[in-house]
């Protein structure tokens, strides 16, 4: 489920050896469209899959790290980031990179521990 409460299928197959979550849709395996608050929505859907498949959630989070093309959309991300991630907020980290897998705008990775 999603921030929303509504199912978004299951976390897309992963593109290659890495594991951070793009904005790629699980049933078509494309990015989706709508710009970066749609591409972080996505990505932080994908991650709850994975971290529900082991067993976890969002509040067994200990760092994320958000990479973004434009740092300039910081707030934007930040914004969604916030529906999924509640206080006591894990350590994080946002880098600004060049390129992402498939043209994708951010990308967000997390560690999670079971408690």
């Amino acid at each position: 489920m999603c921030a929303e409460g509504r199912s978004q299928g299951a976390a897309p197959a992963p593109i290659g050896p890495y594991s951070g979550q793009i904005g790629l849709d699980g049933r078509t395996g494309e990015l989706v469209a709508g710009g970066v608050r749609e591409e972080a929505r996505r990505a932080l859907d994908n991650l709850g899959h994975v971290l529900r498949e082991a067993g976890l959630g969002f509040g067994e989070v200990v760092k994320t790290t958000v990479y973004l093309v434009d740092l300039a959309e910081f707030t934007a991300v930040n914004e969604i980031y916030a529906e999924f991630v509640r206080p006591p907020y894990p350590a994080r980290a946002t880098v600004g990179v060049a390129a992402l897998p498939r043209g994708a705008r951010v990308e967000i990775e997390a560690i999670a521990r079971h408690r």
